[in-house]
Formats: structure tokens, C-alpha cells, sequence
């Protein structure tokens, strides 16, 4: 796929900054619409117990049965989110109905925590350690609310969203592993996510309800996981937001800060804050810059902040997931701030990532390749990967380019 733009360059000229927005828009909604969409529709729903098959085969076919409630929930979500946002599309609430229905039915324990996996059937495998699980399934049944309004999907959410506050500072509870008070460390996911899923919520919430919630995520993000000496955000600190010099407290996932400032982008929007915006779009060209693959291209998984090497022996793959969400961020820092370099490198970013994760043969995208560019599995969903990244990022980045 060749990247476009107005007065397309000879070979050697330097790229110039004008991006096509409107061949851009037309071709991610394309590949939603055509590509994305239908390829969950027809192979992930599971028309004997409900709920979802995520584990596909590149051509589709079911290789495993469990589902994955965080899965089950973005999957919930996406199909409302498009329902909602691109078009009443029948199918797709019934997609959404389909999973929630399931997620309602099995997903919880007693205490309303969401599982982390079930059985094809419904029965608890793994416990509910994981808040993630928890973080979208309030997302979704809040985007299926706004689709077909309903005072059990409210609740649904409502509930949830305050158990995730509630879980927030000891999020796994008697789950966490590690040893009480000798390194006492706390993770930024929960804070980013945070950041959305507030925005996600706020037809629920209500706005004052947001504000309020804002400058808390705000402050985690931008002030205590961003180490402002190196430009980057560190995935774990101390409680009290100090470095912590070790293999958790100096890993970096690249992916994770630049999908991080598309969300803080958003919220400057809806703060009218330039400067938040101006920081945000920076913090994610330097971490994108920290990030690429000089030697191969494409965005390393993990890297230590400090050049030390990683503890992650998957450190040097290329995930479909950090791809697509730096081109979330390329587009919005592009369209909002009109900064040149963000639209220099998603037209590098969009080669990489559509010549290498791409499936034209059968649909959908791969989601792991090797240093060099090389398809490690030809799955298209499974544990991790389900209809959520791809699907967003399509999505998002079109009508970024659409609306302007």
C-alpha cells in the first residue's frame, strides 16, 4: 500500500507535510466497513451458548472455545460503537446484544467482579483477578446502552465502573502476587484506561461527574508515569510515584504511552487546553521516535528506559495493536495541532503497518510478527487480539480525517 499524499513526491524529495485527508478517511472506512466488520460478524458469534469466539484461525475457523470476558466486552463494545456512530446497522446491534446477553448471564462473580474467562458454556475458569475485564465490560454495556437504552444496561455499567474505583489501588485484591510492602509498585494501564473510559461514560456519568475525575487521571499520566529527564512514560512506579530502578519500574511499552496521548488529546479537546494538547502530541512523537526499529522498522513491544535489557523475551515483536494505535495518535495530533511530523510519520507508520499485518487473502489483520516483519501466527484473534484495536483504529482515524 502505497502512502498518499497532495502532490505526491519523486523518489529522494522530501515528503511533504499536506496528508490526503480525504483518500485517507475513504480508505480506513473501507477497510471497516468491507474488510473489519464482516469478518467478526460472520465467524465470532457462537449461536449455541452465546457470547463470542475470539480464538480464529487466519481464515476464520474456531481453534479454541474460551472466551475471555475482556474480549467478550470489547467486542460488546465495538458493535454498539459502530451502531451508534456510523450507521443503525441491524446486524451490528445484534451483534452487540448477542455478547452482552452471554456477559450478563455468566460473567460475574458473587461480589460483581467480571471473570476473566469462561468455558464455551458460561462455567468460571479463571478468576476475577483482572480489572481490565471489568474496565470493558463497563465500556461496553455503557456503549450498548446508548444504542438500545436500558435501565439494566445502566446499571450494568454504573455498577462496574464504581467497583473499578472502588478495586483501583489494590486492583488484583488477594490475586496479586507480589510480596506486601518491600516493592511496593503501581501500574499506569489503569489510569490510561481510565482516561477513556470516563470519556466512554459520561452519557452515565454525567459531565460534572467527569471533570471532577479528570484532573486525578490527568495528573497520574502526565505527571507521575511520564519521566520528564527521558521524554517517556514508564509502565510501573513506586506508590508514592518515584522511579523505581528495576525491571518492572523501568519497562517502557512504547504502544501503551502513544495510545496513552490520544486519549490525553481527546480530553485536552474537551478541556480546550492547547497546551495539554501541544504536550500530549509531543510526549507521543518522542516516545513513537524512542520506539521505531531503526534497523527493521515497525515499533519495538518493550524496551527498558534506561538501555538495560528487557525481562520480556517478546521485547523486539511488532504487535498489530501498537501499530494502529499510533496511527489513532499520528491523525489526531495531525488534524488537531497540524504539527508536519505527525503526518510525516503516519505515512510511515501506515506503509509499515498495511504492507506488514494486512491479510488480503483472507480478511482481518495478523496481530504478531517477528523483529523483521515476518508473521509469527497467522491467528486473527485469540487470548489477547479480538475485534477491538483494528476495528477502533479504522474507525477512529477516518473520521478524524472525515470531520475536518
Amino acid at each position: 500500500m502505497q502512502p498518499k499524499v497532495a502532490d505526491q513526491p519523486q523518489p529522494g524529495e522530501q515528503t511533504p507535510a499536506a496528508l490526503d485527508k480525504a483518500y485517507y478517511a475513504a480508505l480506513y472506512k473501507d477497510e471497516l466497513l468491507d474488510n473489519i466488520l464482516p469478518f467478526w460478524v460472520q465467524h465470532s458469534k457462537d449461536e449455541k451458548y452465546g457470547g463470542y469466539f475470539t480464538c480464529l484461525n487466519r481464515d476464520g475457523s474456531v481453534f479454541d472455545t474460551d472466551k475471555f470476558m475482556w474480549l467478550q466486552g470489547r467486542e460488546v463494545w465495538c458493535f454498539s460503537h459502530m451502531f451508534n456512530k456510523i450507521a443503525p446497522r441491524q446486524e451490528w446491534l445484534d451483534m452487540a446484544l448477542h455478547g452482552a446477553t452471554f456477559m450478563e448471564k455468566y460473567g460475574r462473580d458473587e461480589n460483581g467482579n467480571w471473570y476473566f474467562s469462561l468455558n464455551q458454556q458460561g462455567k468460571p475458569l479463571v478468576q476475577a483477578y483482572n480489572i481490565f475485564s471489568d474496565c470493558f465490560a463497563a465500556m461496553g454495556f455503557a456503549s450498548l446502552d446508548k444504542a438500545a437504552p436500558s435501565d439494566r444496561f445502566k446499571e450494568i455499567a454504573l455498577t462496574t465502573f464504581n467497583n473499578i474505583l472502588l478495586r483501583q489501588e489494590n486492583s488484583k485484591g488477594s490475586y496479586n502476587k507480589a510480596y506486601p510492602g518491600t516493592r511496593p509498585l503501581k501500574s499506569f494501564s489503569l489510569p490510561m484506561i481510565l482516561c477513556n473510559l470516563s470519556l466512554e461514560m459520561e452519557h452515565l456519568l454525567g459531565a460534572d461527574k467527569v471533570s471532577a475525575f479528570i484532573p486525578t487521571v490527568l495528573h497520574e499520566v502526565m505527571d507521575v508515569f511520564y519521566q520528564p529527564d527521558k521524554k517517556l512514560i514508564v509502565e510501573n512506579v513506586f506508590a508514592n510515584g518515584h522511579f523505581s530502578d528495576s525491571f518492572d519500574g523501568r519497562l517502557v511499552n512504547p504502544g501503551h504511552g502513544i495510545e496513552a496521548m490520544w486519549f490525553i488529546m481527546d480530553l485536552a479537546r474537551r478541556l480546550q487546553d492547547p497546551t495539554l494538547l501541544r504536550k500530549a502530541c509531543d510526549i507521543m512523537l518522542d516516545t513513537l521516535e524512542y520506539g521505531w526499529d531503526q534497523q527493521y522498522g515497525g515499533i519495538l513491544y518493550f524496551k527498558d528506559i534506561l538501555g538495560h535489557p528487557p525481562q520480556q523475551l517478546e521485547w523486539d515483536q511488532k504487535l498489530w495493536w501498537v501499530h494502529v494505535e499510533a496511527l489513532i495518535a499520528l491523525a489526531k495530533g495531525y488534524v488537531f495541532t497540524g504539527d508536519k511530523r505527525c503526518a510525516e510519520w503516519f505515512l510511515k507508520v501506515h506503509d509499515y503497518t498495511w504492507q506488514h499485518f494486512r491479510d488480503a487473502a483472507y480478511g482481518e489483520w495478523f496481530g504478531y510478527l517477528d523483529r523483521q516483519g515476518q508473521v509469527l501466527l497467522p491467528l486473527k484473534g485469540g487470548k489477547w487480539k479480538g475485534a477491538f484495536h483494528v476495528p477502533r483504529a479504522l474507525y477512529q482515524v477516518y473520521s478524524t480525517f472525515e470531520k475536518q
